[in-house]
């Protein structure tokens, strides 16, 4: 089945040959190799680049298990690339496996890594270098930080509904309920039936995910970990933070956790690209709340697999897949707080804050979005629409829905779309 990555493979073209290491990150499974190895690959060969000339190292595989030596690599490339006026394509897929090795020359120094070999190579102006890597090795993109400035970082995710609608066809709506219950990961749609597609989303929790954290992070309390994972799973989209996580967990007689622990944990879930958080945005103060913020799922799919494919409100689903698409068109994404006047229980005028769901940004320009599945009543339509009147500006608005076919702009301006016109439309932002 060929599933079109064309705004990643766009990426990867328009970093050709500009001296720095292409770095390819994101969730294990979500397709990196195969955008490397397989799309990419195909356009160079389609370009007329010659396939002798693009050096494909698969580290994973025992063929080339000595060049997890990073040595052994960097001579080996070098062998080839220095013997030539040629330009060459270097991939280098799983590159977490490489070793670290003693010095040579200094058998007590520091050890030499895959850092010291990519360096060494991209020295080599004949050569473009290109890395996937797994998380196992990779979290908290370690290589982005070593190679500061000297590195492209394309990140992956799992597929768009786009793409996941353009491998699939057939009724929109039909593959959207598919989609919202099994998501994006490629693999998926070559699972022969419900059965394999959950129990593949499953496993990759139990032998790839977390297997990953606990080693790389040499996790103490694994149990604390799945608690966590769990928590955020079942509360995607909702305010939280690791004081209030650890006082939930306190309340289900499990054993006491510092909240320290707490926001470190979750900052592994997020290094391993499971989570992404969402702070609150001040709209008109302009400023950043310390806490609490949101956490949402990198697939959908996975988080309803972590929690037995129950608890399908489509409202949190809904929002987090819209989430998901902003990220994925690399917006800025915030959640916006704006202030109402409203009279207490005692009769006093008090500040009251109203979220708006998104605020997006990218290039200077803002735009407000909200995700409401349906809006049946006015009453309804008020509570979802009133934060937009509280912002005091015109940026563009728009709200997502769900119960809409056509799109149409009310009478304040405010562009109302259908949830999968807004996926399948990038224009309009």
């Amino acid at each position: 089945m060929n599933i079109k990555r064309d705004s990643y493979l766009q990426q990867l073209i328009s970093y050709r040959f500009d001296g720095l290491v292409k770095v390819i990150t994101g969730i294990r499974r979500c397709g990196k190799s195969y955008l490397l190895k397989n799309i990419y690959k195909d356009y160079l060969l389609q370009d007329g680049v010659k396939e002798e000339r693009i050096i494909v190292i698969e580290l994973d595989l025992a063929k080339d298990i000595k060049y997890r030596n990073p040595l052994i690599l960097s001579k080996y490339v070098r062998e080839i690339v220095e013997s030539s006026k040629e330009e060459f394509y270097l991939f280098i897929d799983e590159i977490q496996m490489s070793d670290e090795v003693p010095n040579p020359y200094n058998e007590n120094g520091k050890k030499i890594t895959f850092y010291d070999a990519l360096n060494d190579l991209r020295s080599l102006s004949n050569l473009d270098v290109y890395v996937t890597g797994s998380n196992s090795k990779m979290l908290s993109g370690d290589i982005l930080t070593e190679f500061r400035g000297r590195s492209d970082e394309i990140r992956v995710h799992p597929l768009s509904f786009a793409e996941y609608y353009s491998a699939v066809g057939g009724d929109k709506n039909e593959a959207f309920d598919d989609y919202a219950f099994y998501g994006g990961m490629p693999l998926i749609l070559s699972r022969p039936n419900d059965a394999a597609k959950m129990t593949y989303l499953k496993s990759l929790f139990t032998e790839v995910y977390i297997k990953d954290i606990v080693e790389r992070k040499k996790i103490e309390r694994q149990d604390v970990l799945e608690q966590i994972l769990d928590l955020l799973c079942s509360s995607i989209g909702s305010l939280t933070n690791p004081t209030k996580i650890a006082d939930t967990l306190r309340s289900k007689q499990t054993v006491g956790v510092a909240a320290n622990t707490i926001r470190s944990y979750i900052g592994h879930l997020e290094d391993a690209f499971l989570f992404s958080e969402s702070k609150r945005y001040d709209v008109k103060g302009k400023s950043y709340f310390d806490s609490p913020n949101k956490y949402y799922s990198e697939d959908i799919g996975l988080r309803n697999a972590r929690i037995g494919f129950r608890q399908q409100e489509m409202t949190h689903i809904m929002e987090n897949i819209i989430y998901n698409e902003l990220m994925i068109r690399q917006f800025s994404v915030d959640v916006g707080v704006v202030y109402a006047r409203t009279i207490n229980q005692n009769g006093n005028s008090v500040r009251t804050p109203r979220e708006i769901d998104f605020v997006v940004t990218a290039g200077g320009k803002k735009t407000y979005i909200q995700s409401a599945y349906s809006m049946p009543t006015e009453e309804k339509a008020e509570v979802e629409l009133r934060p937009f009147a509280l912002t005091g500006d015109s940026f563009p608005k728009i709200v997502v829905r769900k119960d809409i076919g056509k799109r149409w702009y009310d009478e304040k301006g405010i562009l109302n779309i259908n949830l999968i016109d807004f996926l399948l439309d990038k224009e309009f932002i």
